[in-house]
């Protein structure tokens, strides 16, 4: 029976001092943004390759969260559909993967950007 007591106990301990640890919000302007402007800013702002082509600007939140002329990248919620994360990970048409022309995104780098997506894609 004291067993059962210190167990539970240890237990309890365990499951308090995890309380509150969870995994932190993905902010947009500290996590996503950097990853943009690395990778994509340089053709997706205003008079870049990729905007000239597509419309899509990736400087701000409001730019990225309109979209192309074609319709929406990012459908908060839903990082598996968002077609940004389609892109980047080149499962849309691999010979249309982005950054075109340029390195793959690192799968940090990828997780980061659906976590931000999952988490509602929120200006944070």
């Amino acid at each position: 029976m004291k067993q059962i007591i210190k167990a539970l106990s240890v237990a309890g301990i365990c499951a308090v001092s995890m309380a509150g640890c969870g995994e932190s919000n993905v902010s947009f302007e500290n996590d996503v943004r950097p990853i943009l402007a690395k990778n994509c800013l340089e053709c997706h702002q205003v008079g870049g390759k990729g905007y000239k082509k597509s419309k899509l600007a990736v400087g701000d939140h409001e730019s990225l969260m309109k979209g192309t002329k074609y319709g929406s990248v990012i459908k908060p919620g839903d990082s598996f559909t968002s077609a940004l994360i389609m892109l980047v990970e080149g499962r849309a048409d691999p010979s249309i993967r982005m950054p075109h022309g340029g390195e793959p995104l690192n799968e940090k780098d990828i997780a980061v950007l659906k976590k931000w997506i999952d988490e509602g894609a929120k200006d944070n």
